[in-house]
């Protein structure tokens, strides 16, 4: 049995157990690694070796979770929440229930665009920004499924296709990176213009994902109850968040005029001046430098600078914000190594040689069988980042084998990644959304968010992914 299947194998049955993603990438990179005729310390050695090629995207991942808890230090988030809540709660209360719906969505898709590439914090601004508009939107009778919809849009649309900020991290370094690395053998290189060119068809079929949603599935009134709840702060990547016993929570709704005429956050000028600086600071240092890490240390030097925090308490937000992202940067680093075991076991040739042999030369199946195997395997391993490692040495061959173009071969393994992240349980891009529309009781996170964006963005994905490997 080829070891490369088997390991595959494992990794999918452990992750629907509910395993550590981190532990399911060891025990399956192991246990490919002894099928195929591996000893226990070669494997390791083959997994250790693998590590650093993971180290670099940790590292930025961790230095942006210690630049966003920097800024939210400034207290600009609050203060954008509270904008928004006042001019949302005034506008709902007049006869303009659409219009404030349709702004209401759009507030929350450039956010979550900002939180990818502008302003990279990632999913850290949704319990600060939407707790406080749930009664808005229970006040529009909003679906909240469009309102995950739409956040999961911005969370996974723009970093796959804009390379700034997380983008940069997803389609220069891991996706680009990886395809060059595997490639090198086979003599595929991918450029990095080639990167968004590759992923526009895919992120086409997102877009229309959620109009449908948007404008079809969720469109109807849907009753909520106003509740006054303590809004969730952090977000456990391995235990997705499930809506509580409704009779357990207090039923004390509050006015929405109350709601937007409560007092503002007091923030200095000059704080406000300094973390938009350093937003702008940070965005300038990674276009021109390719370094997130580099950008990252930047924005976080100017907010210390600035006196946003005391200098005593640098230390501490530095180690604070790291251990936010700490779990996502240790899935990656796994992920590299269980590349790096499966490329040792050499049963990687032996797998493609069996798939061509199957298939044939039909490039049509080939496609669609890659992006319908890498939905199984990245759902199970719910990070777009850290299943690029584990499929391009897969896929990489088989692409040269069937003859597809370097655009085709972006295409195919970014849409595979992206499943992860769109549909997926433990995918940080659907807990996210969860951990703000969720905290009162009334969204589920598997019937309310992992369904909804599983429909219209995984099926989409499918088929637009593989039109996109069949025209570019």
């Amino acid at each position: 049995m080829n070891a490369v299947v088997i390991a595959i194998a494992v990794m999918f049955i452990l992750s629907l157990a509910r395993v550590s993603v981190v532990l399911t990438l060891v025990i399956s990179a192991i246990i490919g690694g002894l099928v195929a005729g591996l000893s226990l310390s070669d494997t390791v050695t083959a997994f250790n070796a693998g590590l650093g090629d993971g180290a670099e995207v940790a590292l930025a991942y961790a230095v942006l979770g210690a630049f966003a808890l920097a800024l939210s230090k400034s207290g600009l988030p609050d203060l954008l929440a509270y904008k928004l809540i006042g001019l949302l709660g005034m506008e709902a209360t007049q006869k303009q229930a659409t219009k404030v719906k349709f702004l209401l969505l759009g507030i929350l898709l450039i956010a979550a665009i900002c939180s990818q590439n502008l302003i990279p914090v990632h999913i850290a601004f949704i319990p600060v920004l939407v707790p406080p508009l749930l009664k808005v939107m229970n006040h529009l009778k909003l679906d909240r499924r469009a309102a995950a919809c739409v956040l999961t849009l911005g969370l996974v649309g723009t970093y796959i296709f804009l390379p700034v900020g997380f983008g940069a991290i997803f389609l220069e370094q891991i996706l680009m990176g990886n395809i060059n690395k595997i490639g090198a053998a086979y003599h595929l290189h991918v450029e990095r213009s080639m990167m968004p060119m590759g992923m526009a068809i895919p992120v086409l079929g997102m877009v229309i994902g959620t109009l449908f949603a948007v404008f079809v599935s969720y469109r109807k009134p849907r009753i909520y109850v106003d509740r006054n709840v303590a809004p969730i702060t952090t977000i456990d990547l391995d235990k997705p968040l499930r809506a509580v016993n409704v009779e357990v929570l207090k039923a004390d709704g509050i006015a929405l005029e109350q709601e937007a005429k409560q007092e503002a956050p007091v923030i200095a000028k000059k704080t406000i001046v300094m973390a938009l600086l350093a937003i702008i600071l940070t965005l300038i240092s990674q276009l021109y430098s390719g370094s997130m890490i580099l950008g990252g240390l930047v924005g976080f030097s100017v907010l210390s600078a600035a006196g946003i925090f005391k200098w005593q308490e640098a230390d501490d937000v530095f180690v604070q914000g790291m251990r936010m992202m700490a779990l996502v940067g240790f899935i990656m680093i796994s992920a590299a190594g269980f590349a790096s075991v499966m490329t040792h076991t050499g049963d990687i040739n032996q797998l493609v040689n069996g798939v061509v042999h199957l298939i044939g030369d039909n490039k049509a199946l080939a496609a669609f069988l890659m992006l319908f195997i890498g939905l199984f395997v990245t759902i199970g391993i719910g990070s777009s980042f850290s299943s690029v490692p584990v499929l391009a040495v897969i896929y990489v061959p088989l692409c040269v084998q069937f003859g597809f173009s370097p655009l085709a071969t972006v295409a195919l393994i970014g849409t595979a990644a992206a499943l992860g992240d769109a549909g997926s349980p433990a995918s940080d891009s659907t807990l996210g959304p969860t951990a703000g529309l969720g905290v009162d009781g009334q969204h589920d996170h598997i019937w309310d968010t992992v369904v909804p964006t599983f429909i219209h963005f995984n099926i989409p994905l499918l088929v637009f992914g593989w039109i996109a490997a069949m025209v570019l």
